[in-house]
C-alpha cells in the first residue's frame, strides 16, 4: 500500500494516503448508490445515476447496467470493507 492510514480520535477522523481516500470515496458512493436505489433521490445534482455506476464500475472493475443500483452499491461495499481489513487503523485518546 502507500503509507495510507485511518486516524481516529477525539476531533474527528482523517483517511490519509490514496487507499484510505479510496475507501472514503467508496463508502460514499455505496450509500448514494442505495439512496438512489430506495428512494430515487439522487445526492447532488452531479451524481446523475449514470455517473453513480460509472463510479463503482472504476472502483470494483465491473460494468453495472441501468437499474442495478443495489447490486453496484453492494459490490462497492464489499469492496470497502476488504479495503477497510487492510488498512491500518490508529486510535488517537
Amino acid at each position: 500500500m502507500n503509507n495510507s492510514e485511518i486516524k481516529t480520535g477525539p476531533g474527528g477522523t482523517t483517511f490519509a494516503g490514496p487507499d484510505a481516500v479510496r475507501l472514503y470515496q467508496a463508502r460514499a458512493i455505496s450509500a448514494a448508490l442505495r439512496l438512489y436505489a430506495k428512494t430515487g433521490m439522487k445526492p447532488n445534482r452531479a451524481w446523475t445515476p449514470s455517473a453513480m455506476l460509472k463510479a463503482a464500475t472504476d472502483i470494483t472493475g465491473n460494468a453495472y447496467k441501468r437499474g442495478q443500483y443495489l447490486t453496484a452499491a453492494d459490490d462497492v461495499k464489499q469492496w470497502a470493507d476488504t479495503m477497510a481489513a487492510a488498512l491500518p487503523i490508529i486510535r488517537a485518546e
